[in-house]
């Protein structure tokens, strides 16, 4: 079944796409969530339309993000963790926690995706360490691992 897509679909396709989908996928997901229309002759001509709005609609959240990454770049944030013996970390200090952490020093709520793929700091020190924030834009931030009393 052929479908306009009205807004992007993570791994689908992009705002004004016309693509191929299964007719199940199209019936119960992408119609009742008005995520996409039917393809047919009227809906081909608001196609411009509807990529412009995508196009802005990208444009704006890629904004938003840079203001992001220009925010984090380069940004120090301390973590605090118990540490055994041998002077390692109890748990490793995760991404979501460098994330969390994050968050709170710039006061905003940050995805936690943005640590994906990030190593656990399983000892105290400093770090650096790339956030991804889209598949284009990513962020440097140095992080002190230390010790908590």
């Amino acid at each position: 079944m052929m479908m306009l897509f009205l807004v992007d679909v993570p791994d689908k396709a992009r705002a004004g796409e016309v693509r191929r989908v299964s007719r199940g996928y199209a019936r119960n997901y992408l119609l009742p969530k008005g995520l996409a229309e039917i393809a047919t002759d009227e809906t081909l001509k608001r196609l411009e339309k509807v990529k412009n709005e995508g196009d802005q609609q990208r444009a704006r959240e890629t904004q938003v993000v840079e203001e992001l990454a220009e925010a984090l770049d380069n940004l120090t944030v301390t973590i605090t963790g118990r540490v055994t013996p041998t002077g390692r970390y109890y748990g490793a200090i995760s991404g979501a926690r460098i994330s969390d952490a994050l968050g709170e020093l710039l006061e905003r709520d940050m995805d936690r995706r943005i640590t994906n793929g990030v190593e656990p700091i399983r000892e105290p020190g400093e770090y650096e360490v790339v956030l991804n924030l889209s598949s284009e834009i990513r962020a440097t931030v140095n992080v002190i691992a230390s010790i908590e009393e």
